[in-house]
């Protein structure tokens, strides 16, 4: 029989037990090879990019709401692992995705969503504490450590673009993960369990019941009916979350109770903020009507005479009309033109503009591979009807199918889709589609012609 003052070790986590007396978990860092400095230059160039690409809330009232919160976390974190080099933001983002996420060194982003959601300042806190102890334990570079190939610098599109897949309808449910969010931000479930437990501790030391994170898990779960938001599909729950933060808690001391008067306020400002721009929903016949590149059903503008280049990540770059908007989610990533995407009708449509991910092929062979996924894409829209023969092309040098669809538009009259398809060299299946009003096809037709001969991919 051990004796009650062995220890028991696992990775990265250290807990031990005296005759009579507890202790709080110990959480080590794990292995990484990259300094500091690296964690803070990777986050300062990735958060530039976010607040580029993502709706960023303008509202001096939950800036400081939100600044509070995280200083208050930061002023108790365990000074080990709290480098001084660390360069803390926390930013409010306009999007109802039940999502948080923070980058090394220390930006950390907030979803309208997430405040929405929590029931209690304790569960936003825990989130953010969650988060912050990510930072702490630098768990974005260890993954990196972990990583083939991963080079510091390559970091245009890291969020934004970082993930793509999936889109229309039921098509993408497998969508695959690309890019460097994969090592950034997708974490395994030993590091979601240090990020739990030193959350916990961090939380008790602010003067919070760290049992609130527990709960913040429940109530995300009770509100996402059955779709997993997208913070819990990058940060995969570890078994016994509730039951492992609750023994957590029972060794800790919690400090004088923190003011939670500001929480009630604060989330009543995020409700009432304008809709916000959005990154999920399926492209057509989706039930969400909570996202929107302004408002459908309003004259949309012609496409700009001047582009820029967007990346997908680590998969491929694209030229894009400067007016066009992106719409990243984990399975897409689509672009816009203003009023040509959101709610119409209780379904979240888009009018015109493209969409490009990935999704696991049917098959290795090209042929049945699109079939397949144009009989998806029929099956989740019953007016979309196969306009032609698919024809052999090109895309970034691969082989690839072009398939004309015609549909029923939102807006009224037929609408236009082009699919092009090829094989990628892990056997995923990449797509680019086109979608277009026909009486406005004369128009977007060079439009898309140029975004197709602009597409690179970069997946050999």
């Amino acid at each position: 029989m051990p004796s009650p003052l062995s220890r028991l070790w696992l990775p990265g986590l250290l807990l031990a037990a005296s005759l009579g007396l507890s202790a709080q978990t110990r959480v080590e860092p794990p292995k990484n090879r990259y300094t500091i400095e690296q964690d803070v230059q990777m986050g300062r160039e990735a958060a530039a990019e976010v607040r580029r690409e993502y709706p960023l809330i303008d509202d001096p009232d939950i800036d400081a709401y939100l600044d509070g919160l995280g200083k208050r976390l930061v002023a108790v974190a365990p000074p080990a692992l709290n480098h001084p080099q660390f360069q803390y933001s926390f930013t409010p983002v306009n999007l109802t995705d039940i999502n948080a996420f923070a980058l090394p060194g220390g930006p950390m982003f907030v979803n309208r969503g997430m405040v929405t959601a929590a029931t209690t300042e304790g569960e936003v806190v825990g989130v953010m504490a969650h988060e912050l102890a990510h930072v702490l334990l630098r768990h974005g570079t260890a993954n990196a450590t972990k990583a083939q190939g991963f080079q510091i610098g390559a970091l245009a599109g890291v969020i934004a673009g970082a993930v793509v897949g999936g889109g229309w309808g039921e098509a993408i449910s497998q969508g695959s993960q690309l890019g460097l969010g994969t090592w950034l931000l997708k974490y395994s479930r030993d590091y979601e369990k240090q990020a739990d437990l030193l959350g916990a501790q961090i939380m008790a030391r602010a003067g919070y019941d760290p049992r609130d994170l527990a709960r913040m898990f429940e109530t995300i779960g009770r509100q996402s009916k059955g779709t997993p938001p997208q913070w819990l599909s990058s940060h995969p729950n570890p078994g016994n979350r509730s039951q492992y933060i609750a023994q957590e808690a029972a060794l800790l001391t919690i400090a004088a109770a923190a003011d939670t008067s500001g929480f009630a306020p604060a989330k009543a400002r995020f409700e009432a903020l304008p809709a916000p721009r959005g990154t999920t929903g399926s492209a057509r016949g989706s039930s969400s009507g909570n996202v929107a590149v302004g408002t459908v059903g309003r004259p949309v503008p012609a496409p700009a005479r001047t582009w820029r280049t967007m990346r997908g990540g680590r998969l491929f770059e694209v030229d894009i009309p400067t007016n066009w908007t992106a719409v990243p989610s984990n399975n897409t990533i689509k672009y816009v033109p203003q009023n040509a995407y959101g709610p119409m009708r209780g379904v979240t449509v888009q009018t015109h503009g493209v969409e490009l991910g990935t999704l696991r092929a049917s098959s290795r062979d090209l042929a049945r591979a699109t079939d397949d996924f144009v009989s998806t894409l029929m099956r989740g829209n019953a007016d979309m009807r196969i306009a032609g023969r698919s024809t052999s092309m090109r895309i970034s040098g691969h082989v690839a199918l072009a398939t004309p669809l015609d549909n029923q538009s939102p807006l009224g009259g037929i609408e236009h889709v082009q699919v092009f398809t090829t094989l990628l060299s892990d056997g995923s299946l990449f797509y680019f589609l086109t979608v277009v009003p026909d009486s406005d096809a004369r128009e977007y037709d060079p439009v898309f012609e140029r975004i197709g001969q602009s597409l690179r991919l970069f997946d050999r």
